[in-house]
């Protein structure tokens, strides 16, 4: 294990290959989430085909997602100003005043609203629970300023490095098997916590109490085989690439960088919020660079 001088502590991932994406169908996928609508269950045209990846280089990846206090130590040291801040419309959070008015067609959380930022979220929060809010922008500007700090090259993973590091050597739904109760040891996800806020949801709730019903201080829960804790669920992570939905036709197999342009960045792992559906190891979310989120925060990588 390394640690940087603003506490981060990071896993040494070793060089090596797998099996990227799914290609699991909506009658494999039906056997472990009947609950879910047939429509949902044929959504993953993007994770396929599965094919071979070689990752060339071993690197060191954050154990943990950035917490709310190492993303202040870089905004104090820095001077740096979140883009939810710069750009004057703000992020977004919870309003619980408003939970009994919403339906499930209804959006989830209020923003963007310049009352939320970082540090904001209309939830209870301490230094030691993942920083959400986060633009691209900001996860690289943080990527940067440590660079220039430490002379060492930190930067966001690749989708590639992300799905790499979270197996863990696996080749399941998940690095803990295929069973979607296996994470509950594992992950922050909408479990029976959450879902007191969101009845309307129940039936895609983990049935298990995590005993958080938003985020969950980072290290709550057991970590993968790599000793990367909270790859699943908490919050989402930005990744470096750009998206494409039909990438993996044509993705290189050694250390695949993403397409060279596009429109939306991935984001990888799942959240608090995030139904187990959607937190298989091969599962891609997107959203653009400039986008801040109340589920979404990042993980950073040290070359080695």
């Amino acid at each position: 294990m390394k640690q940087n001088h603003i506490g981060m502590s990071f896993a040494y991932i070793p060089a090596g290959s797998f099996l990227m994406g799914s290609n699991e169908t909506e009658n494999s996928l039906r056997e472990d989430f009947p609950q879910y609508e047939l429509a949902r269950l044929s959504e993953f045209h993007d994770e396929s085909p599965p094919h071979k990846v070689i990752i060339t280089k071993p690197f060191w990846m954050g154990q943990h997602p950035v917490t709310i206090k190492q993303f202040e130590l870089f905004l104090t040291h820095s001077g740096y100003i979140p883009e939810s801040i710069r750009d004057g419309t703000g992020g977004y959070g919870f309003k619980p005043l408003d939970t009994h008015l919403k339906t499930t067609d209804d959006e989830v959380f209020e923003g963007r609203n310049t009352q939320y930022a970082w540090d904001k979220t209309g939830f209870t929060q301490a230094d030691d629970f993942p920083v959400v809010n986060i633009t691209w922008h900001d996860a690289n500007a943080m990527a940067k300023w440590l660079s220039e700090k430490e002379g060492k090259k930190y930067r966001l993973p690749t989708e590639a490095e992300w799905e790499y590091a979270c197996r863990g050597g696996t080749n399941s739904r998940y690095f803990t098997g295929d069973d979607p109760t296996t994470l509950i040891s594992h992950a922050k996800l909408f479990d029976l916590d959450t879902v007191k806020i969101w009845p309307q949801w129940q039936k895609y709730a983990l049935e298990y109490h995590s005993h958080y019903e938003f985020s969950a201080p980072v290290g709550s829960f057991l970590p993968n085989p790599f000793a990367l804790y909270d790859m699943i669920g908490n919050v989402w992570e930005w990744c470096s690439d750009w998206y494409a939905e039909n990438y993996y036709q044509y993705s290189p197999t050694i250390d695949p960088q993403g397409p060279n342009e596009g429109e939306a960045k991935v984001r990888r792992g799942g959240s608090w919020h995030t139904w187990p559906l959607y937190c298989r190891s091969s599962f891609r979310n997107v959203n653009t660079p400039e986008s801040r989120y109340i589920l979404a925060g990042m993980r950073l990588v040290l070359e080695d």
